[in-house]
């Protein structure tokens, strides 16, 4: 065990990452949920990149996945619930293009999206479950019958069977399973080896690293070896998963990361103001994400007086007294 694992060939920009990982039309898991650890930092990149026709994939999301999809940059996406909390309990552009046909869907439980993408960590082609079948997700469908089998989309959304170790009338469903071209994920820390460790709620943010065929980390710190060997029951993913990553602190912002900072309620409300219109949303994409040329540049236009706000206690693990309304 004595080899000199370094990061020397995985550390790269975020504008790297995606040039040599996301191509236009890539199918994209992105880790954390609604508020909590988006991989926003890398969202941004892709619209500035110009990334166009991309298929995501996400459990439950919110403001990276809305970002993307008001950018035009999504045409199609499976998924259970977006939403960014009281500021949009469901995401604004991501509802207007469900509204106007411009975003092809296919809706699956929480749950169901969890056990998909367990079925692509396990290398296996589907897993069964019981949840949903006295629901219209088992009786309805989003996409079209005639792109079924092209490409990443399923030849069914799910298929409902007999249980062939019980008898007659014991039904089950088969989900199919889920292995994105790449996952997007954000953690605290990645140490100097690779390892990659994220503080608190993991959503499915590990079965989607392992389901898919990339996988690229953005990271608050990149920290020495003995601290990643330290506690090792708390680490989440080994180095041989990990395929590029990138430091970026602050790099989940406006979304919250975990013992770093809190979500930013007044960005969030900003967005959520400016959204619903058309010319809002381009007055916003504008100053916050094609003006900066760099995620430096984005935190400098978020000022270090809001940055320090929205600090998290290093105990709690939150800002505590953050004004959230």
């Amino acid at each position: 065990m004595g080899e000199d694992n370094t990061l020397t060939d995985k550390i790269m920009t975020a504008a790297q990452a995606v040039e040599r990982f996301i191509p236009d039309g890539a199918q994209i898991a992105l880790g954390g949920f609604t508020v909590t650890r988006n991989p926003m930092a890398i969202a941004r990149e892709i619209i500035r990149a110009g990334r166009k026709d991309l298929y995501l994939v996400c459990h439950s999301h919110g403001q990276a996945m809305d970002l993307l999809i008001g950018a035009g940059c999504v045409s199609r996406l499976e998924i259970a619930y977006g939403g960014t909390g009281r500021f949009a309990p469901t995401c604004i552009r991501f509802r207007q293009a469900v509204q106007k046909g411009t975003l092809k869907i296919e809706d699956y439980s929480n749950y169901q999206m969890s056990l998909r993408f367990l079925a692509g960590a396990m290398g296996l082609p589907f897993m069964a479950t019981k949840s949903g079948l006295e629901t219209d997700l088992v009786r309805k469908q989003g996409f079209d019958p005639a792109e079924r089998g092209q490409g990443k989309v399923p030849s069914k959304k799910l298929a409902i069977v007999e249980n062939p170790f019980n008898g007659p009338g014991d039904r089950v469903i088969l989900l199919p399973a889920l292995t994105p071209d790449v996952a997007l994920l954000h953690a605290q820390y990645v140490g100097e080896d690779g390892t990659v460790r994220i503080k608190g709620l993991g959503f499915a943010d590990l079965e989607q690293a392992r389901a898919a065929d990339r996988v690229i980390v953005t990271c608050e710190d990149i920290v020495p070896r003995e601290f990643i060997r330290l506690d090792p029951d708390q680490n989440s993913l080994p180095p041989f998963l990990v395929d590029a990553v990138v430091p970026l602190k602050w790099g989940a912002h406006p979304t919250a990361c975990h013992y770093y900072y809190d979500y930013d309620p007044r960005h969030l409300k900003l967005y959520g103001d400016m959204a619903p219109s058309d010319d809002g949303f381009r007055e916003y994409l504008e100053k916050w994400v094609l003006e900066p040329e760099s995620h430096e540049d984005y935190l400098d236009r978020i000022g270090v007086k809001d940055l320090l706000r929205i600090k998290a206690d290093p105990v709690l693990g939150y800002a505590k007294g953050l004004d959230r309304r």
